[in-house]
């Protein structure tokens, strides 16, 4: 059994991955830059929120299985799990990878096991973290073993999908991968599919790709629909009855650490090839500012010159605080620049992020022309029109998910417009 784990970077992986295996009786040591996280922790305080996570953290450090600080210790096993983002020119931002990798160095033994969870390009394991591991002078593949396990969890469920979800283990050599399988195996309850370290990061670079273009191809679907008097959202479902039609939904952008990013390995691995993924981007991409200048078209058919529009969600994803790469700060972006006022509220995000959120609904939709739904929580869900209606100067409501009930909101006064929706509105 192993004796001590040290897990790099405790975010949104990284933090339940260590619980999880300090929960289940390793001794885990957890790393990040990020002192008041590292902080919190100790007190057995959330940064970040998760379903369940709470609760584990509570345990595990009470336990005493489980520590915290900003440097790593000895351990058996180290795992890293730091963010890989792209830059400004879409490239990929290897540098907390790199530096992850050399601030394990100085305490790596024979013997120890090295796992990168982070999904990655291609090659990172190869051409990023051996060269690091190179220089402590143990020979890779037999003093040392490395190996690439990526996550392949969503946000609010990542306990439930930690345990029971397939694993991919792509080790650098048998033995590398070996060890990855015995390790998980203390908690997962899914198959382990065993590979090479290139694939491994392939595979899970694939996963989010088929993703991201499946979404491209309903957001085009909703744009079309909204020319011909067509409810994209009715037409997908129809079509989903098909047993081998699975087309995803159409929404403001995609965001997230994973589908707005992990397309862009592809297309700088091999430019010239990767045509279609370039063209999915680039139209997910384009969704947030098409959103925008929806709801400032929908406020200027309506007759009103300075209109203001209440943002309702920040995060990505419904009933999660993740605001990574989300398409929601992309449209208010577009809504800044096309002279549009806004203010901003998301329940889940507990402090004010962005100029004009407020942690007050009343306050977010007082004297508003428009609700701009862009995240599908349950509070906006279950949300009342009749709690709203009377805040606002004009009751008009645009949602970008589809999750409102149209017919309540229609009963209580509003007209209610849907992305990728013509049959249904004239606006």
């Amino acid at each position: 059994m192993t004796k001590k784990l040290c897990v790099v970077g405790l975010g949104y992986i990284g933090l339940p991955t260590a619980v999880m295996f300090a929960n289940h009786g390793l001794h885990v040591h957890g790393v990040d830059v990020n002192e008041r996280a590292v902080e919190l922790i100790n007190k057995k305080q959330l940064h970040i929120e998760e379903n369940g996570l709470q609760e584990r953290l509570i345990s595990a450090v009470e336990s005493g299985h489980f520590t915290a600080s900003t440097t790593p210790e000895e351990a058996d096993v180290f795992i890293i799990a730091v963010p890989s983002p792209i830059n400004a020119d879409k490239t990929a931002n290897l540098n907390y990878v790199r530096e992850a990798t050399k601030s394990i160095a100085p305490f790596v033994r024979k013997g120890n096991l090295v796992i990168l969870e982070s999904t990655v390009p291609p090659r990172t394991v190869e051409d990023v973290m051996l060269p690091v591991l190179e220089e402590t002078g143990l020979e890779i593949g037999t003093d040392i073993f490395v190996s690439h396990s990526p996550e392949r969890v969503i946000p609010g469920k990542v306990f439930e999908e930690l345990i029971n979800n397939d694993r991919i283990v792509g080790g650098i050599n048998e033995e590398s991968s070996r060890l990855t399988v015995e390790l998980y195996k203390t908690f997962v309850k899914g198959n382990i599919h065993v590979t090479d370290a290139t694939t491994a990061e392939m595979v899970k670079v694939i996963e989010n790709t088929y993703r991201d273009v499946n979404i491209a191809f309903a957001n085009e679907l909703a744009k079309i629909s909204e020319k011909i008097g067509v409810n994209a959202w009715e037409a997908i479902k129809l079509a989903n009855y098909h047993p081998r039609v699975n087309i995803h939904l159409p929404g403001p952008g995609v965001g997230g650490h994973c589908i707005a990013v992990d397309p862009w390995f592809l297309v700088e691995l091999q430019p010239e090839l990767a045509k279609i993924i370039s063209l999915s981007r680039q139209t997910n991409d384009s969704m947030p500012e098409y959103t925008a200048l929806k709801a400032k078209s929908i406020i200027e058919q309506k007759g009103i010159q300075h209109g203001r529009v209440a943002v309702l969600g920040l995060a990505f994803k419904g009933n999660i605080d993740d605001m990574r790469e989300s398409p929601s700060t992309e449209v208010i972006h577009h809504l800044e620049q096309a002279g549009v006022d806004y203010t901003a509220f998301d329940p889940h995000i507990k402090e004010n992020k962005l100029e004009r959120q407020t942690q007050r609904l009343e306050e977010a939709v007082s004297h508003a022309d428009l609700i701009l739904v862009l995240t599908d929580h349950n509070e906006f869900k279950e949300l009342s029109p009749e709690t709203v209606k009377d805040s606002m100067r004009t009751p008009v409501i645009f949602d970008t998910k589809n999750c409102i009930d149209r017919e309540k909101w229609e009963s209580a006064g509003f007209e209610v417009v849907s992305l990728g929706d013509s049959k249904n509105s004239s606006l």
